[in-house]
């Protein structure tokens, strides 16, 4: 016993001594190659522990307070970052997007939404720039295109107030509005007259949400297992609707929807998409238009819920709205852009709380920024926290005040970047701004509400998530 216990302790010390020299020999290149500060965390996982459940914000602010305001390094969801941050740092990233710097998804994401690499004998190879070119090329996503759907959208959104909400004392606002937002990306993703055919699958679009960021360990119990089982599950579904879509093209049906499109596009060769990849493609894009807006609406409940100054407003200017449109008539494009103050909420909402924290970039070439070298190949993660609550920039940063944004210079460029920037700027944010203001048009001409706990936890990595849903009490105007 003694001959084992002496093993043992001998075998921790080789151990202990193996990673001391790792982790010296590590720093010493790091200090050879000029690195920012920071600390490359644990061998093999890094700090990314830290990052995913200690909250990304926090992890964020922490490190600026330890190791500089403007750049560090660390080692997150498998690879070397640096966090590149404040005002000066957005400039700099989307000033040098595909200079300096190409689009970079986490390994888990490429797992979700890359399985046609494995399984279709010849893919399309087409680029992440090329992908984004699919949205903008036909101009889906341009306000002209838009229009003709801002009608289906309101009719959607006051059908699901009929069945979900009217008639309730209290319901759970992120669920509905999961519920809500999943039926419109399928109708204007898919062209579906169902949307209620994908939006049963909702827990899983969410377990898919949660998977994106997290270790890709594909083994029962986890989370990414859990994301991957629910892929697989949307992409079944979507081979159906594909299929459905394809002969309907055949016989000359009319289509102007995102799907139809990818059916259609060819490579310069004249090859047609895969089934596999165009199910990929389409379920990224669900899982975009899903998660985010739903958060945003659910936000917007929370803090106009807070306060009855803010919501006396945004009910007047709605009021406005209507009394101006002939009884029945949906919404318009002139109706939107009478929603100037809601929007400013809707601002403020995404200031305080981003719908999504953060993304990531690759250093396509060495650069240098702040006075120090990050290597080609290196990650670099961009998030909004950085400039959205700095009172430096935003006065009283900690208050809820739409009213800040009355006056488009009373904050610089750079600091308050909801939907990014650069060439890389969102190219659904005209999407999101009137899903989103369909819904407070709808739901405050309806309601009054309270919250059930104002002090309700906020879970999640990456996207907020209301621990209990977010319910509310509804009452009566």
């Amino acid at each position: 016993m003694e001959i084992i216990f002496l093993f043992l302790c001998l075998a921790s010390v080789v151990l202990i001594l193996a990673v001391g020299l790792f982790a010296f020999k590590r720093r010493s290149n790091d200090d050879a190659e000029n690195l920012p500060p920071g600390s490359l965390g644990w061998p093999v996982v890094g700090e990314t522990l830290e990052f995913l459940f200690g909250n990304p914000e926090k992890f964020v602010f922490h490190r600026m307070k330890k190791y500089s305001p403007d750049i560090f390094k660390t080692k997150i969801l498998g690879e070397k970052t640096v966090v590149i941050c404040g005002r000066n740092g957005h400039k700099f990233l989307f000033s040098n997007e595909q200079k300096l710097f190409t689009a970079f998804r986490p390994h888990s994401m490429q797992k979700l939404f890359r399985s046609y690499q494995a399984t279709a004998a010849a893919p399309i190879q087409i680029s992440r720039e090329a992908e984004s070119k699919i949205l903008r090329s036909p101009g889906f996503l341009k306000p002209e295109a838009l229009v003709r759907y801002l009608g289906e959208m309101d009719s959607i959104t006051q059908q699901q107030m009929k069945t979900y909400w009217e008639g309730r004392d209290e319901v759970k606002v992120f669920p509905l509005a999961k519920t809500l937002t999943l039926s419109l990306a399928c109708r204007f993703f898919l062209g579906t007259n169902d949307p209620e055919r994908i939006a049963r699958l909702v827990s899983n679009f969410d377990d898919i949400t949660l998977g994106m960021h997290s270790i890709p360990v594909n083994f029962p119990g986890t989370i990414f297992y859990r994301a991957s089982r629910a892929a697989d599950a949307i992409r079944k579904e979507l081979k159906t609707i594909i299929a459905e879509k394809k002969a309907a093209i055949a016989t000359g049906t009319p289509t102007q929807d995102i799907l139809s499109y990818m059916i259609v596009v060819t490579d310069p060769s004249g090859k047609h998409m895969p089934e596999a990849e165009i199910a990929d493609k389409i379920m990224g894009l669900l899982v975009a238009g899903y998660s985010t807006v739903a958060t945003a609406m659910t936000f917007f409940m929370k803090y106009v819920g807070e306060r009855p100054d803010i919501y006396a407003k945004v009910l007047a200017e709605q009021k406005e709205v209507s009394s101006a449109k002939e009884e029945g008539k949906l919404l318009d494009w002139d109706d939107i852009q009478k929603m100037k103050y809601s929007w400013n909420v809707l601002y403020e909402v995404m200031r305080l709380t981003p719908p999504l924290q953060g993304t990531f970039r690759e250093a396509l070439t060495d650069f240098t920024y702040a006075g120090y070298t990050i290597p080609r190949g290196w990650k670099v993660y961009w998030t909004v926290s950085t400039t959205n609550k700095n009172s430096e920039y935003f006065k009283d940063a900690e208050r809820f005040e739409p009213s800040r944004y009355e006056d488009e210079k009373a904050f610089p460029p750079f600091t308050f970047m909801p939907f990014g920037g650069g060439p890389r700027m969102c190219p659904g944010k005209e999407y999101a701004r009137l899903a989103v203001l369909t819904f407070v048009h709808n739901v405050v001409k309806r309601f009054k509400w309270e919250l059930v706990s104002s002090n309700e936890k906020i879970i999640g990595d990456m996207m907020p998530t209301p621990e209990k849903g977010f319910p509310i009490r509804l009452l009566p105007h």
